[in-house]
């Protein structure tokens, strides 16, 4: 099926906006342009003027893992029987069906990376999805996206209360810094019995880690006071791997350093309170300092400590902060989409990529404008009803 979708307001992210059309076949875009016209057949969708943009994305939530309303029966957020669960996949734990999914359609979210949570050292392996489906393998973008790490002090706090080792900031080090260096140890038997002939013996903690080693996900660090930020620095140059700050609260207050080493943040939750002595230093106006210095910044929700649907909300308050207005669009689109590692089906409008697309009432940074209509990979999948007030995702 063909759908042209014109009329339309176009901002594609990457390149500048322009009034005209955008061409779908098969689930990708085909054409897209101020001179583009609906082929012969198509299902045409006249904006009337209205805003399309590429779906929205967000880099760090816990969606399906940590359910909504569901209490102890939802909460698949973090395995803390043991510090090192750097096996453990995100994707194992996911419920498509739960609400915040919906929710995501609602605020014109495409794609997500879910996370394991903060409470380990080494959490698990993230993955990249798409908001719609009925099983959560047909959701995959990416998986595994990246492997979770926290410093700081959630597992600190869990494993001291445990009378368990790590109980302070030094003990979370030393853990991640045993982890990698049995798993370098592992690497370089495997590389050696490879050579030999042989196979080194599997194990599921070390070749997630290698993962790690050899640069083929990133290490997604947990961290929000800037001596934190030293630390996680401190121990990728050690060990080599690609580095990824989730949260970053006080990245700010080292936006130079962060940006001399070329490392993403990925920052948020900001619309919250002060409930921990790391994030006391939160402020909306950090994602365009980090922009300003040169650091790729992304907003994230963290849902559910920030409600998914919010992330555009937290980008325009980035704006009346004083970040630049198309760097925060940036922030929740192809940035992400590149720290994912995703970028290349995801994040702006291009020929060739997914056709995730939403139709705006307008600007989307203005809080007054709403996703009306959603489609994912050419299908649409939520729509707006503007008299009822009311949203609906489509059955799946």
């Amino acid at each position: 099926m063909t759908l042209a979708i014109t009329n339309a307001h176009v901002v594609p992210v990457e390149g500048d906006p322009f009034d005209g059309t955008v061409i779908v076949e098969d689930g990708k875009i085909t054409a897209l342009g101020a001179d583009v016209s609906a082929p012969d057949g198509a299902d045409v969708v006249d904006a009337g003027g209205q805003w399309v943009l590429p779906g929205l994305i967000d880099a760090h939530v816990h969606l399906g893992v940590w359910e909504e309303g569901e209490g102890w029966a939802g909460q698949d957020t973090n395995e803390m029987t043991d510090p090192v669960m750097a096996a453990a996949r995100a994707l194992d734990g996911i419920n498509p069906r739960e609400i915040g999914f919906d929710d995501a359609l609602g605020g014109g979210i495409t794609s997500v990376n879910v996370n394991p949570g903060s409470g380990n050292p080494i959490g698990g392996l993230t993955v990249a999805l798409k908001t719609y489906g009925r099983v959560v393998d047909e959701m995959v973008l990416r998986s595994p996206s990246g492997l979770k790490a926290a410093l700081g002090e959630n597992p600190k706090r869990v494993y001291g209360e445990q009378k368990k080792t790590p109980s302070t900031r030094l003990g979370v080090a030393l853990v991640v810094r045993k982890a990698f260096t049995e798993a370098r140890n592992y690497l370089e038997k495997t590389n050696k019995s490879t050579q030999d002939g042989e196979y080194a013996e599997g194990h599921l903690v070390n070749q997630a880690l290698v993962q790690v080693l050899n640069r083929e996900i990133p290490w997604r660090q947990h961290c929000h006071r800037a001596d934190d930020i030293a630390t996680a620095i401190r121990i990728a140059e050690e060990f080599g791997y690609e580095l990824v700050l989730d949260h970053g609260t006080e990245s700010y207050l080292v936006a130079d350093l962060v940006a001399e080493k070329g490392i993403p943040v990925l920052y948020g939750p900001m619309i919250v309170s002060r409930s921990k002595v790391e994030v006391r230093e939160r402020t909306a106006a950090a994602p365009g300092i980090l922009d300003r210095a040169g650091v790729k910044v992304s907003i994230i929700t963290d849902h559910p400590v920030v409600p998914i649907d919010h992330l555009i909300t937290q980008a325009a308050l980035a704006v009346k902060e004083g970040m630049d207005r198309a760097a925060a669009l940036r922030a929740v689109t192809i940035n992400p989409a590149e720290v994912m590692g995703v970028a290349d089906r995801v994040g702006s409008l291009a020929v060739g990529k997914d056709a995730d697309l939403v139709l705006w009432s307008g600007d989307p940074i203005d809080l007054q404008s709403r996703a009306l209509r959603v489609w994912i990979e050419g299908q649409e999948v939520y729509t707006y009803d503007q008299e009822a007030r009311t949203g609906a995702v489509l059955p799946r």
